[in-house]
């Protein structure tokens, strides 16, 4: 059974912040801190994982997403602060 991801990620100081969606978090965190996906995430180096939530279904995945993209930097901010308090990089890497 497949999983999926909705995650964030922010720069070193949380300035920005983006939303996204995948179904491998390990390898597409990886991708963006290796600068492999162009776009936002490589222009602003937003590489840092302060949340990610996972589902079971992809389309609960997608809305979710699509959710918490239409929500005001604040709401982003209080449900990172919930799940993160200290806004640690949560991305671990195997060895």
């Amino acid at each position: 059974m497949k999983t999926y991801f909705v995650y964030m990620l922010t720069t070193k100081n949380n300035k920005m912040l983006y939303t996204g969606i995948t179904n491998n978090l390990q390898r597409r965190v990886l991708e963006h801190r290796q600068k492999l996906i162009p776009g936002y995430t490589e222009k602003y180096n937003l590489n840092k994982l302060v949340y990610y939530q996972e589902f079971t279904y992809v389309n609960e995945a997608i809305a979710a997403e699509k959710k918490i993209k239409g929500w005001l930097r604040i709401k982003k901010d209080n449900l990172i602060t919930s799940f993160n308090p200290t806004w640690e990089d949560l991305y671990c890497h195997p060895e």
